[in-house]
């Protein structure tokens, strides 16, 4: 099926959450409401993903060199000529901010106007990321890909099984609230207003997820206690979390790598729903298609610096776009030099021209950043896994046609409870799910790099070499694009650095 991809954004000082209340619980202790986007982005952030649009339409993202004043910030956008409303402007990290609200709805024109600027170091538009693929539909017999990587022996080294290590997952959510609640949505002539149920995921212990937290244009939604109401719209997040960290060995469901690590839901990504139910708080009307979503290039940034402020060991990120955005490169740089290993989905673009696909493709210049490429159960690339130099490694991404028993299977959120035919969804049931995608890959490499960190392998770009040291090599000898350095092996990088019982 169709592969969703991601959004990228840009920011500049400090952005007004304009929205309020929309959702309430039938419980005053779990009322929920939003606060983020105005109508006027909401539409053209529904007009970018509708019409194929690779950014943020009337966004920029700008970084400042070192040592230039607030007024001399101010200075530099005035050759934006911005008439009234002025833009709205939101620090990034460091020196960058996203600009939002420009007239001029080509961010390419705007970008070459500050990037002309001598204060600037760079602008760009705030890019749109997809995700690379959507879980569509049971137990541990389903998983060849834990044979493939030689997982079973790895267990046995590493019981404690990542126990103690942070993961950080970017992606499309986890749903960590549970009842009913109230939205307004749409019902095709007017807003009405609908229970909505939400529940946890069972097949996970729930004192290892973390709250979370939400970094896109349609959130973040809170309970009236101030809790953030961290739900997935999408299934992709949950699936790539139960990769990582599912529950193993206790009679239900899948089994995850490293089982026993914390993981930390980061919300970079949107779906459709997530856009229908935020079109309530702001009275957009209409109902939104299926293929609508993305993530933003300035969320994800954002979300790559909380996750590393806030005690993630290990990041996954199961996105990407054919265009280069010097903003996630720092935020990458950032990780690695805060000790933080990182690993990321190649891309599913090799049947469309097979373009180069970022942030996977910065993997080669930074020593803990690891691109990593799809193969099925036969070892062979997957026909849709991006590949090229800066692939580094492969890992078990399914096949994406023929037999379902050839994906990747975790559990989902119910998709018939998520179909955005109906009026209101359904957050509250899960089932088996496949999956295929360099998506399905990456959760490999963050689940094994979790299990290396957990042994006292502690240093990021050490992790990148146990990883590529003990591989299985594939194709031509030594490194090549289609494979990278080879197949990763559980087992032999567990054991390769000694941490054998």
């Amino acid at each position: 099926m169709p592969i969703p991809r991601p959004i990228r954004s840009a920011v500049m000082a400090a952005l007004v959450l304009t929205a309020s209340a929309v959702v309430t619980s039938q419980s005053p202790q779990t009322a929920v409401s939003s606060s983020s986007l105005s109508a006027s982005r909401l539409t053209a952030l529904l007009e970018a993903t509708s019409s194929n649009i690779d950014w943020m339409p009337g966004e920029v993202l700008v970084k400042f060199r070192e040592g230039v004043t607030p007024v001399q910030q101010q200075s530099v956008l005035r050759v934006l000529r911005v008439d009234d409303p002025p833009p709205s402007v939101r620090w990034i990290g460091g020196d960058t901010m996203l600009v939002t609200g420009l007239q001029d709805e080509d961010p390419k024109r705007a970008a070459d106007a500050l990037g002309r600027q001598p204060e600037v170091a760079f602008a760009e538009p705030n890019y749109i990321n997809h995700l690379f693929s959507t879980p569509n539909d049971p137990g541990y017999p389903s998983q060849w890909n834990m044979d493939l990587i030689n997982m079973p022996p790895a267990w046995e080294i590493n019981h404690a099984a990542g126990t103690g290590v942070t993961v950080a997952i970017l992606d499309s959510g986890f749903t960590t609230i549970q009842g009913n609640f109230l939205f307004r949505i749409w019902n095709g002539t007017a807003f009405a207003t609908f229970t909505v149920p939400f529940a946890r995921v069972s097949d996970f212990d729930n004192a290892r997820v973390q709250t979370g937290v939400e970094f896109t244009p349609t959130g973040d939604w809170r309970l009236s206690t101030g809790q953030i109401a961290l739900f997935d719209t999408v299934g992709h997040g949950t699936h790539i979390a139960g990769t990582i960290a599912q529950q193993t060995n206790n009679g239900v469901g899948f089994a995850g790598i490293a089982n026993g690590a914390t993981i930390m839901p980061v919300k970079v990504c949107y779906g459709p729903w997530d856009l229908q139910l935020y079109a309530g708080v702001v009275g957009l009307t209409g109902r939104v298609r299926g293929d609508e979503g993305g993530c933003n290039v300035a969320d994800v940034a954002t979300g790559i610096r909380y996750a590393v402020d806030h005690g993630a060991k290990v990041i996954n990120m199961s996105l990407g776009a054919p265009a280069a955005s010097q903003v996630e490169l720092d935020a990458l740089r950032y990780a690695t030099q805060n000790g933080v290993f990182v690993s990321i989905a190649s891309g599913n673009n090799a049947l469309e021209g097979n373009p180069t696909i970022y942030p996977a493709a910065f993997a080669p210049q930074l020593d803990g950043v690891v691109a990593v490429g799809a193969i099925t159960r036969n070892k062979v690339r997957a026909i849709y896994s991006s590949f090229g130099s800066y692939v580094e490694v492969v890992a078990p991404g399914g096949t994406a046609v023929g037999s379902p028993a050839d994906d990747i299977w975790q559990v989902v959120p119910d998709p018939g409870g998520l179909s955005v035919r109906l009026l209101a969804p359904s957050f509250a049931s899960y089932i088996p799910g496949n999956g295929a995608g360099t998506s399905m890959a990456a959760p490999h490499v963050a689940g094994v790099a979790a299990l290396l960190y957990s042994q006292g392998i502690t240093n990021a770009a050490a992790i990148e070499a146990a990883l590529k040291r003990f591989v299985v090599d594939l194709g031509p000898a030594g490194r090549d694009d289609q494979f990278g350095y080879g197949l990763i092996d559980a087992r032999a990088a567990l054991r390769g650095f000694g941490v054998a019982r």
